[in-house]
């Protein structure tokens, strides 16, 4: 199976995983989850930042598979802050080259980010996946990526 028809299984494995749960902790868990089993072991961190509903202008670490994660990242401060700020997915395919990255895990090598909108289309959250292989994304790891993240909170 290629990857692109990958990304399309799990995303419907998601999808019906996730199906009328309530709790958005038990749906980012789910999705890291099933990522970081089906990509292991390119994906060597997979998880997600959430907005911090009492400091909104910082991410926190929130459900993940992986190595210790940072605790707090600051809109526009890093690859995940970028994608906060920005609102855009971004690929990094060597984070060691990329202004401002902040070294959660000396392992990684290269990275993609993406949003997690909330139903109202406000930032909730993003996906972050590091590798320990340079350059180990492409256009069809954030297509996949973000269709699975457009419908994380609404399946």
């Amino acid at each position: 199976m290629d990857k692109a028809a990958r990304y399309r299984e799990l995303k419907t494995e998601i999808d019906s995983v996730v199906a009328g749960e309530t709790s958005v902790t038990a749906r980012y868990a789910t999705a890291s989850c099933i990522l970081a089993q089906a990509f292991k072991p390119r994906f060597f961190w997979t998880g997600f930042y959430v907005v911090d509903p009492l400091k909104t202008q910082e991410l926190v670490v929130g459900p993940y598979q992986g190595t210790l994660g940072c605790l707090r990242i600051p809109f526009g401060k890093g690859v995940c802050g970028h994608v906060a700020a920005t609102g855009e997915p971004i690929i990094v395919p060597d984070v060691h080259a990329f202004p401002g990255h902040i070294a959660c895990d000396s392992a990684s090598n290269s990275e993609i980010v993406v949003p997690v909108l909330d139903g109202q289309g406000n930032l909730a959250a993003v996906l972050d996946v590091d590798s320990t292989e340079l350059d180990a994304f492409d256009e069809v790891d954030r297509e996949g990526l973000v269709a699975i993240c457009e419908t994380l909170l609404t399946a």
